[in-house]
């Protein structure tokens, strides 16, 4: 079975395990379940497909699958608009993803890097799609305790390096959206060698990225508060913003915000001040 059919098959197993009869509204059917959540003919039933076609969808076995089918699907299960976009992205064929695989070297977009330099007074982190470190600011290093010079892997420090889980208060919040996001990612680009290696070797390697990856969760980038516990200024809290220029959507400036005269923002013009290198 190709990958990308393999995968699609273990997101909609996933997601009708978790979805119960009640839930969908629908009586149970009849006869002993084995299953935690609707069976394959209660789900066909609600998508209005014969239950054979659906099977054929979980098994992989159905090569082209119309929009309309996706969104039944999208509605039976009733998933959000991350999940019914990565749904689609899964079902697609196979040429559009192979069209769609970047192969260069992303270079950070310059006005990106004009609006980073504009924010110079909170930490900046600019991504790639893969999660590599196009730019940062020099508050960014400081209060993530690692440089995190360009080139740099964000994905490898959160879950290689120790100081990601020292510092990052909610580290396993950050952590599990991280493997959503990659989740996300791959559909979008099944070719993209170097991300598919990525997550294997975190899976391999890592208890709780394997455990979050069998979840099946799936998100885009979202604004969530990241807090921080800074070895001299104690503990700070933040805002996480995101902004994507409309000509580079595979490229982030992640902001780290913070409240009007919070003790945070009282004691970042001191991190700053510093402008030294944080320790290795």
């Amino acid at each position: 079975m190709p990958r990308d059919r393999a995968a699609l098959g273990a997101f909609l197993r996933s997601r009708r395990d978790r979805l119960t009869p009640s839930q969908a509204g629908i009586e149970p059917f009849p006869g002993a379940r084995r299953v935690p959540g609707l069976r394959r003919e209660e789900l066909a039933v609600l998508a209005g497909l014969s239950p054979d076609y659906y099977s054929r969808l979980e098994q992989g076995r159905q090569a082209n699958i119309s929009a309309e089918v996706l969104d039944a699907l999208a509605r039976a299960l009733r998933l959000d608009e991350v999940e019914h976009a990565h749904l689609r992205d899964l079902a697609a064929p196979t040429a559009r993803h192979r069209a769609a695989t970047p192969h260069a070297v992303q270079h950070p977009d310059p006005g990106l890097l004009r609006l980073m330099r504009t924010l110079d007074h909170v930490p900046v982190l600019l991504l790639g799609h893969r999660g590599e470190v196009l730019a940062r600011n020099a508050l960014l290093a400081e209060v993530l305790g690692r440089p995190l010079e360009p080139g740099t892997s964000f994905v490898r420090f959160m879950f290689q390096d120790p100081v990601a889980r020292e510092r990052i208060v909610n580290w396993a919040d950050f952590a599990s959206a991280t493997v959503a996001t990659m989740r996300r990612e791959i559909a979008r680009r099944p070719h993209d060698n170097r991300l598919a290696s990525l997550v294997d070797e975190l899976r391999t390697t890592d208890g709780d990225v394997a455990r979050w990856w069998d979840d099946h969760a799936v998100r885009d980038y979202a604004s969530v508060t990241k807090r921080v516990q800074h070895p001299a200024a104690g503990p700070m809290s933040f805002d996480i913003e995101i902004v994507c220029a409309p000509h580079e959507p595979d490229q982030r400036l992640i902001v780290y915000t913070t409240e009007p005269d919070s003790p945070t923002a009282r004691v970042l013009p001191m991190l700053a001040s510093w402008n030294v290198a944080p320790q290795s």
